[in-house]
């Protein structure tokens, strides 16, 4: 095992595209497509969790979030705007400068850093909701990974994992559909090998302390050109587990 998790071939991929997070219509269009049910998922999770009131302006104030390879902040600034004090961290120091960019353009407080899970983990910092969104297929040491994700969790705090199956639906239509065929992605977006199952996720969620409390599929329709909750996990994914509280 290695002491890194960074792929410098995925961050250099993704650093080539970072002008690109805040345009709908740019190759980052599918993030912004998918992002109002991966949000209505946190916040419905958060509530529950935490016994917040959804009819607060700031149901999420006082909680501390981390968005885990957060790229442009397309999920750190929901966070800060439902009152959480959210740190968006990230292998490529681009997206992290175009992140810190948008953020005070929005007038949203944001602690943007180029760093990773492992080093935070290492500082010994804690987190209420750890977002693990879209990221571990993307790089090395996916145990060190999800351990240090684990690591980051405050006991009684919750981790959400999403993430593509390792299926052959998955490769016809998030690698060969929504790269060569539809060019909703730019090719080579995705490693299929690199694909984790739920069950793999799950092992690993469970092996460093957490606790599996609910999972759901998520899948694209077309007519209402939109992605939807669904128990079918063969695609797209998300595992949501728990801490248990300090005894």
């Amino acid at each position: 095992m290695t002491a890194s998790t960074i792929n410098d071939a995925e961050v250099a991929k993704f650093t080539a595209m970072a002008e690109e997070w805040w345009d709908p219509k740019g190759k980052f269009r599918p993030i912004h497509k998918f992002n109002p049910v991966r949000l209505t998922y946190i916040r419905e999770a958060v509530l529950e969790h935490f016994a917040r009131d959804g009819s607060s302006m700031l149901p999420f104030e006082g909680l501390r979030v981390i968005d885990v390879g957060c790229g442009g902040g397309l999920l750190s600034e929901p966070m800060a705007r439902l009152g959480a004090t959210v740190v968006g961290i990230d292998a490529a120091e681009r997206n992290i400068r175009i992140a810190t960019l948008h953020a005070q353009q929005s007038g949203l407080s944001v602690d943007y850093r180029a760093t990773t899970s492992e080093a935070l983990a290492a500082a010994g910092e804690k987190f209420d909701l750890v977002l693990n969104m879209e990221v571990v297929e993307h790089v090395d040491n996916v145990p060190l990974y999800m351990k240090s994700c684990a690591d980051l969790v405050a006991p009684g705090g919750l981790m959400l994992t999403a993430t593509l199956n390792r299926t052959a639906r998955a490769y016809a239509l998030a690698v060969l559909g929504a790269e060569y065929v539809l060019g909703w992605l730019p090719k080579g977006t995705h490693d299929w090998k690199k694909f984790l199952t739920p069950d793999e996720i799950k092992t690993l969620i469970t092996r460093n302390g957490l606790r599996v409390t609910a999972e759901t599929g998520v899948v694209y329709h077309p007519l209402a050109d939109e992605w939807r909750k669904s128990p079918d996990m063969a695609i797209n994914y998300m595992v949501l587990a728990e801490k248990p509280k300090a005894s």
